[in-house]
């Protein structure tokens, strides 16, 4: 049964609504990417399907998920205060409207607006940074995962400029001599999924998993720990610039510390997770998935970034890995919000009751049925699309990624469940939804 870690300070949080919220409209974005994949792939979507589908994911559900994450546990872990909460709440919306208009715009093939919705989606994350780092710079010295969440920082901030380039370059010219698009387009993923989300990914596992399993890091996995620590964000660094400029020794080299820092990173996580104490929660059962499929697309990405960063099919790994790198992307945040959110509801509207009468545990709060029936649906259709990829069944590939999408929307219904039933005030006031605990039915409805 899931409890809250004694060296977890809550009293520094930001109030409910402001995560909740990001939470929220993240599974929106996440449900319509999914959707417009699985439409794509059955009959045909106009437009840019698959820049909208990869950026409703990307942006709408990976990111805006990593902001509201930030933004609530930053203050909790660095026990210092959100720097402003206003901007908290601007850059929700920022993101959000922004993204509707980018998607609307490629949907309809109306490239002219994509500037002005990339500023507004810019405008979000930069005000993110800007108030996440503010709020990193009181917490001194900064540990690991304050550190990782810095360097994420930066590459919001660079892949978003470079993002916002490529956007006005669909209306105007931009790019040419020594810097085409096609490099400004590689450099941007890198930043993007190499950069911005895993950085965040192994800063937030090095505090979750053995902080949830019961576990300590020893002294091998310290010593791997400070080895990625300095060579995964230097080797993203390298490879978005030689990808930038079609340079392929500085790209390899890239490749390669960003490859070894992944080693060392997943050396790490598969240590802990065998050694961890506590039950098995969804979160640590999914991060236990993601780590054999973390592993298997580093070691098939490593021989092609090797021969060919460049290559325009190795861009997110080796060719055909796309699926399996998001797979382990899905895990991961599938796991965390299966943790975060009912934490954060249940810290809000039941800590206070504790001792003093029946409440629900963390655990109770979501449907386990749902939660077993998407674990199946997310990780059985995520393999089956991965493979029917690679052996060339297409058919394979599309019953895959329709148990996927259907997967993901049980989770999507399973956590919004929570929310509905537990938390409704938190999504339309950023006021401390215990405020209300006397008008509410503390108990759970089966």
């Amino acid at each position: 049964m899931a409890t809250i870690p004694s060296d977890v300070d809550t009293t520094s949080q930001p109030p409910l609504a402001i995560p909740l919220r990001q939470f929220v409209v993240a599974l929106g974005f996440l449900l319509a990417g999914a959707a417009v994949g699985v439409v794509d792939a059955l009959w045909a979507v106009p437009g840019l399907a698959r820049l909208a589908h990869l950026h409703l994911l990307l942006v709408g559900f990976v990111c805006l998920t990593i902001a509201g994450a930030m933004t609530q546990f930053v203050p909790v872990w660095s026990g210092t205060a959100l720097h402003s909460r206003g901007l908290a709440r601007a850059q929700l919306w920022l993101v959000a409207s922004g993204l509707v208009g980018f998607v609307a715009a490629l949907l309809t093939n109306r490239l002219v607006g994509l500037p002005l919705f990339g500023g507004l989606v810019l405008a979000g994350f930069w005000t993110f940074a800007y108030n996440v780092g503010r709020t990193l710079a009181t917490a001194r010295p900064l540990d690991v995962t304050e550190r990782h969440f810095a360097a994420a920082l930066a590459f919001f901030v660079a892949l978003t400029a470079l993002g916002l380039t490529l956007a006005v370059d669909f209306v105007t010219p931009v790019f040419g001599g020594a810097v085409g698009r096609s490099g400004v387009v590689a450099a941007h993923a890198t930043l993007a999924l190499f950069g911005a989300v895993l950085t965040t990914v192994f800063g937030a596992l090095y505090q979750l998993v053995p902080m949830f399993g019961q576990t300590e890091l020893d002294s091998l996995d310290r010593r791997l720990q400070r080895v990625e620590t300095v060579v995964y964000p230097a080797g993203v660094v390298v490879l978005a610039v030689g990808r930038l400029l079609a340079n392929v020794p500085l790209a390899r080299l890239g490749a390669a510390c960003l490859l070894a820092g992944v080693f060392a990173f997943l050396v790490v996580l598969g240590r802990r997770l065998h050694d961890a104490r506590a039950e098995w929660t969804p979160m640590l059962v999914r991060y236990v998935l993601l780590a054999p499929a973390a592993l298997c697309w580093a070691l098939l990405t490593l021989p092609a970034w090797l021969r060919d960063p460049l290559a325009t099919d190795a861009t997110f790994g080796a060719p055909g890995t796309a699926h399996l790198l998001g797979l382990v992307f899905l895990f991961v945040l599938v796991g965390t919000l299966y943790h975060v959110v009912p934490f954060l509801v249940w810290v809000h509207r039941y800590s206070d009751r504790l001792g003093f009468e029946a409440v629900p545990m963390i655990d109770d709060l979501y449907d386990d049925r749902l939660e077993t029936a998407d674990l199946v649906l997310v990780a059985g259709g995520g393999t089956l699309l991965v493979a029917g990829e690679w052996a060339g069944h297409a058919l394979a590939a599309t019953a895959g990624g329709v148990a996927l999408a259907l997967g993901l929307a049980v989770f999507s219904v399973n956590v919004a469940l929570v929310v509905w039933r537990h938390a409704p005030e938190s999504l339309r006031r950023g006021g401390m939804v215990a405020a209300d605990a006397d008008s509410a039915d503390p108990t759970i409805d089966d």
